[in-house]
């Protein structure tokens, strides 16, 4: 199988992608999701070629890209199922009512349908689940969009490769050939997403790349949703009846979480924190201290990381807990063992505006909250974040309790995910799974993981009495698709069981 041309031109591709679009948006579903499987069949077949390239590239070990292959290839056919059976597509079907409440009702029949070209922005963590044939791919594809993915620099010919693997087997399995291009370069990324053909774009990656993406898909003549992934410090809070309990178990856990991929992960817990007189420091600094080091996946990165490190370990109130370190190699790639560091509930406030910024590396913050204060209280640092865990004593698990029940509150109010007990990293490909949280998390709050992450490519329409014939297959009376029905008569009814 011959690679695609790399790199490509933008306005070629797009070119290329908006002619396809008409023509995958009109192919049957289920065609398409044969073709969705058949691009993960082949990803996983060719796992031996392409998970070297991905090792040395980026210095991820095996086992860990080898999980990640296979998540990609379950992710693109977890959404070619839903494609195939129309869920995503919401079909709502209003019967006219000449007896509706408020005056005679047309027919209506809502679907959803694509937006058309798809920029996708790859990241670099993930050379697979996030990157050319990643999540956002598999999305698009799945509600019928032809995909441009803008390669990361981090990994280009495993970019190449995969790109060549899927766009072949997407092709041979009856899709337009221009499905899915390969485009490389941040200036040729700029000009797609300023390209007018370019219907959606979608970003993973840096606090200061995806707002500067975001403000041009903004600013074009006709502005486009553009949802960008822009970090996250996501934390973890213990109660004393948890810290109590199970303090050791939870210090493991949070330094196996903390340096998991060298701490290059959206869903790291930035911060841990336990009430005071937790018990938990020496724990910590053993378990962090027998974590070998870790490449870090480029040069910038570790000239980032190294410089946050640096402005975390210099604030006022911070005591060191496990020193780590970062060496830099000739080519400025870094290795490093975890950085964790302890801080007072005040002198974090204090210190926030140097403090509460993500550090992407193994480095975090364990937060002590005086006795008397809430762990509530806390919850206000974080305004947007992609995940917060709460750690539940035996006791606070089996009954209400209020204050459990107020900072649950407080965190279901900020976070996208609420976990209990357990870590934010490794996030479930799964249906109910929501990957996106609240402002600074993400540009718009939508999952980039599970089924409904297709609805970021779509948009709806409603046909308003239109002939059978002109209808959508799926809007026709006794489609096989899932449609919600609302009857005529039913508005007599709205409300009545209140009453």
């Amino acid at each position: 199988m011959a690679d695609l041309p790399a790199p490509l031109d933008p306005a070629e591709a797009l070119s290329r992608a908006a002619e396809a679009a008409p023509l995958l948006a009109a192919l049957p579903r289920a065609r398409r999701a044969a073709a969705m499987v058949a691009a993960a069949d082949a990803l996983q077949a060719a796992g031996d070629e392409l998970i070297p390239i991905g090792a040395r590239e980026t210095g991820l070990p095996t086992a860990r890209l080898t999980g990640e292959l296979r998540r990609t290839a379950v992710q693109l056919r977890l959404l070619a199922d839903v494609a195939a059976d129309g869920t995503a597509l919401d079909v709502r079907l209003d019967e006219a009512d000449p007896g509706f409440a408020l005056g005679p009702r047309p027919d209506l029949r809502r679907t959803r349908v694509p937006l058309g070209p798809a920029l996708v922005f790859a990241a670099g963590n993930f050379p697979f689940a996030f990157s050319v044939a990643g999540g956002d791919t598999a999305a698009a594809l799945a509600a019928g969009c032809p995909v441009v993915v803008k390669a990361h620099p981090g990994h280009p010919e495993l970019s190449r490769r995969t790109a060549a693997i899927v766009a072949g087997a997407l092709a041979a399995a009856g899709l337009p050939t221009a499905s899915l291009q390969l485009i490389e370069g941040e200036e040729a990324g700029v000009a797609a997403l300023r390209d007018p053909r370019t219907a959606v774009a979608s970003f993973t990656g840096s606090v200061r790349g995806g707002q500067a993406l975001a403000a041009i898909a903004a600013g074009r003549a006709r502005p486009i949703p553009f949802y960008g992934e822009l970090g996250s410090v996501n934390p973890v809070f213990v109660t004393a009846a948890a810290a109590a309990e199970r303090g050791e178990a939870i210090a493991d856990g949070f330094v196996a979480s903390v340096s998991g991929s060298a701490g290059q992960l959206c869903t790291k817990p930035g911060f841990l924190l336990v009430p005071e007189g937790h018990g938990l420091d020496d724990r910590i600094a053993e378990a962090a201290g027998a974590v070998a080091g870790q490449r870090l996946l480029s040069a910038p990165i570790s000239a980032g990381y190294a410089s946050r490190r640096d402005e975390i370990l210099g604030a006022d109130g911070v005591r060191v807990l496990a020193d780590g370190g970062v060496e830099v190699g000739a080519d400025g790639v870094a290795v490093a063992t975890p950085t964790v560091v302890a801080i007072g509930l005040g002198a974090l406030v204090s210190g926030r505006e140097h403090l509460l910024d993500e550090a992407f590396g193994p480095l975090s913050v364990v937060v002590t909250v005086p006795r008397g204060t809430p762990l509530t209280a806390a919850a206000a640092l974080f305004p947007g974040v992609l995940a917060a865990g709460v750690h539940l004593g035996a006791a606070e698990r089996g009954e209400p309790d209020d204050a459990v029940r107020d900072l649950v509150a407080a965190l279901t109010a900020s976070a996208g995910r609420v976990l209990f007990d357990g870590w934010p990293t490794g996030v479930a490909v799964t249906p109910a799974m929501q990957h996106g949280g609240p402002w600074p998390s993400t540009t718009a709050d939508a999952t980039s993981v599970g089924t409904d992450a297709i609805g970021r490519y779509q948009r709806a329409v409603a046909y308003q009495d239109a002939p059978a014939w002109l209808l959508p297959d799926e809007l026709r009376d006794g489609a096989d698709v899932p449609q919600a029905l609302s009857p005529a008569g039913a508005s007599a009814e709205w409300g009545a069981r209140f009453r």
